[in-house]
């Protein structure tokens, strides 16, 4: 069994989420201690404890410690990962309903149900739109194409968007299996072609989102930049609203956005945003600060060398590094100086 510290370096999540991962395509059992000890909440919040009977269901794990709040989880996978057909909720875990991000438990059951044999489809209900965890706009726009680029095929279906703290967002994923992984060299990102925008609000006036395009349309052409921002109003079972920017350049992608709550007017929203791509835009680098620790875990499943330039070396970054290296699966290398990682695969 692989005893893994979830207090190591960030402390958060990402631990989990990557163990989860990783236990489930190797088949290796993981005991974790310490988990998201460096949160003000410490222990499984609901979309951790849906991630993990997640990663469990789709190979018939078995668990010990999957409740909310425990800070150790024994989980001993119980055979090859099954493609099927998968529902997970992340309200039926927690009294009264939650919020929690499905990005997360769609981002530990992905790669393992992509390398299984068989296709799969999966429902996922909760927060679709959350602070502080990749949204599904930038999953649809960033993290899926990126991957798509290393041999992932995989897509999402927004039904419903789900704000932070009511949730009801469901989202269908489609992955197709039997993939087979490559890895990516992004030293370079090239032009900026263009920014796209989505400014959404559900249960809200339609002049919110129009707002929020017009504020972040002036901004970044002011700027420079080519841009182009929607105004939606979407379905959803409660208020909420958000501004979401996808940046395509010629070699990479990246997403930035911002959410709305009570005494924040629209512009301000928009603006928090766009200075967020503006920074990012500054810095000349191909993949941004979240994307950097994302793409660790494909590109170490891949066959061949992978490089990319980051913008940032986050904890998040060197914490990811650090779990994938106790399953053996290659050498990461990060370069904090240049920021570059690298990672040669086994």
């Amino acid at each position: 069994m692989i005893d893994i510290d979830g207090s190591y370096g960030e402390g958060g999540g990402q631990v989990l989420r990557t163990s989860l991962s990783l236990a489930a395509i190797t088949g290796e059992p993981i005991r974790i201690t310490g988990i998201r000890a460096g949160r003000r909440k410490p222990g499984l919040a609901a979309q951790h404890l849906t991630a993990v009977r997640a990663a469990a269901r789709i190979c018939h794990g078995q668990l010990q410690g999957d409740a909310l709040g425990s800070t150790m989880l024994e989980f001993i996978p119980g055979g090859a990962v099954q493609a099927g057909t998968y529902s997970f909720d992340v309200s039926e875990v927690q009294q009264g309903g939650s919020a929690g991000a499905i990005t997360l438990v769609l981002q530990t059951i992905l790669l393992p149900l992509a390398l299984a044999e068989g296709d799969s489809q999966i429902i996922l209900r909760g927060g679709t739109h959350v602070i502080f965890s990749p949204t599904m706009t930038y999953i649809e726009q960033v993290y899926l194409p990126m991957l798509r680029r290393m041999g992932i095929k995989a897509q999402v279906k927004l039904g419903a968007w789900g704000w932070y703290p009511r949730g009801g967002g469901e989202v269908n994923l489609q992955v197709r299996g039997g993939c087979q992984l490559y890895g990516i060299n992004l030293l370079e990102r090239g032009e900026l072609k263009r920014v796209q925008g989505l400014a959404v609000a559900t249960e809200l006036p339609a002049h919110i989102p129009q707002r929020m395009a017009n504020r972040a349309e002036n901004l970044l052409r002011t700027a420079g930049l080519r841009v182009s921002v929607q105004a939606l109003r979407e379905k959803g079972v409660a208020p909420g609203a958000g501004i979401f920017l996808t940046a395509e350049y010629r070699n990479s992608l990246t997403g930035f956005g911002g959410f709305g709550r009570l005494r924040l007017s629209s512009e301000k929203v928009a603006e928090i945003a766009c200075e967020q791509l503006l920074q990012f835009h500054q810095t000349g680098a191909p993949v941004d600060e979240h994307l950097a620790d994302q793409l660790l875990l494909p590109a170490a499943l891949a066959s061949g060398v992978s490089q990319y330039q980051v913008a940032e070396v986050s904890t998040h970054l060197t914490t990811n590094a650090a779990v994938i290296e106790r399953f053996g699966l290659g050498k990461i290398t990060v370069n904090e100086a240049k920021k570059v990682v690298a990672i040669a695969s086994k």
